[in-house]
């Protein structure tokens, strides 16, 4: 049993120190690098997951469709019209795997960049 406090009567129990602080860095960046993956993956996702809806001919009426397609043209706004192809399927994999592909690799490179830092 520990010593009683002085002022109150009550016991005291040692508390152990707290984390060390590079231990604490270690741990924000690499929930930092988390959050960026899991940002960019989530990016990348939804415009993978317009380019399946559009391949597969997916109903435009339909509320979930409409909500991906404007996602994806939101995310993928830079990129509008740098393929202009006569074929609208070739136009919509290369203007939206684009910006698929550069926010996987911005993304994880950000993450790796964050993992190695500390």
């Amino acid at each position: 049993m520990s010593n009683p406090d002085p002022v109150s009567g009550y016991p005291t129990y040692h508390q152990p120190p707290g984390p060390d602080p590079a231990v604490r860095r270690r741990v924000n960046a690499r929930r930092a690098a988390l959050t960026v993956c899991t940002i960019a993956d989530t990016a990348a996702g939804v415009l993978v997951l317009w380019i399946l809806l559009f391949l597969l001919d997916a109903n435009q009426a339909n509320v979930f469709v409409n909500f991906v397609e404007g996602m994806a043209d939101w995310l993928a706004w830079w990129s509008q019209d740098i393929f202009t192809m006569d074929t609208e399927g070739l136009r919509v994999l290369l203007n939206y795997g684009l910006p698929a592909i550069m926010y996987l690799l911005i993304g994880h490179g950000i993450a790796a960049r964050l993992n190695r830092a500390v």
